[in-house]
C-alpha cells in the first residue's frame, strides 16, 4: 500500500540581498556569427534575450517570454516546411 502525496514544503519568500547573476558592470558576450546559416526571427530573438539583461526582472521575464514564443513559432514553421 502506497501513502497519499504529500506536497513538500512551500517555498518561502525569496531571500533578501543582491539577487544572483553576473556582476556589475560586466556585459554578455557577443553573439556569435555563424555566417549564412541565420534566420531574422531567430536573429531578433536572441538580441531580445541579450537586451533583457539591462532591465527590470519583470520587464526581463516578457522579454524572455516574447522571445521563447518567437523561437517556438519559428522552429515550429521550420519542421513544416
Amino acid at each position: 500500500m502506497t501513502a497519499p502525496f504529500r506536497p513538500g514544503p512551500r517555498p518561502g519568500p525569496p531571500p533578501a540581498g543582491p539577487r544572483p547573476g553576473p556582476p556589475p558592470g560586466v556585459r554578455p558576450a557577443p553573439v556569435e556569427e555563424v555566417g549564412e546559416a541565420r534566420h531574422p526571427a531567430v536573429d531578433a530573438a536572441v538580441h531580445a534575450m541579450i537586451n533583457a539583461a539591462a532591465l527590470s526582472p519583470a520587464d526581463q521575464i516578457a522579454q524572455y517570454e516574447a522571445a521563447y514564443e518567437t523561437l517556438r513559432e519559428t522552429l515550429a514553421s521550420i519542421d513544416q516546411a
